[in-house]
């Protein structure tokens, strides 16, 4: 045989390349059904399962926090805004009272350009 590679197994035995493959029964039948069960296509071992129902589990939790965050970030700001709407009706009423007491007519009249008005006569007007 040319180019034969060999190896040295975990026992310390040299090997041959070509008997590891399992072309001379390197491997018992045991062996290869475990290592064919392992290489089984659309099979998802026990733990990698765990794993990802976890990694879906913490996905949905922070989803979740994000969520609640964001709400109550938006529930501060319309209590500030109310704050500001309260604020401001109360400034409102207190100038609808200034200008009530403003445009009064006894204020008016007794205020100091009323007093120091004349009557107007017909050639006035």
């Amino acid at each position: 045989m040319k180019n034969q590679k060999t190896f040295t197994t975990r026992r310390g035995e040299a090997r041959d390349a070509a008997i590891s493959s399992g072309r001379y029964g390197f491997l018992n039948g045991r062996d290869i059904r475990v290592s064919a069960g392992r290489m089984e296509r659309g099979r998802i071992s026990g733990a990698a399962q765990g794993v990802m129902v976890g990694l879906l589990v913490l996905i949905v939790g922070l989803i979740y926090v994000a969520q609640g965050a964001q709400a109550s970030g938006l529930d501060y700001e319309i209590s500030k805004i109310d704050g500001e709407i309260s604020e401001l009706r109360a400034e409102k009423e207190d100038l609808a009272i200034e200008k009530a007491r403003l445009t009064s007519v006894a204020t008016v009249s007794q205020s100091e350009v009323a007093v120091n008005m004349e009557e107007a006569t017909p050639e006035n007007r």
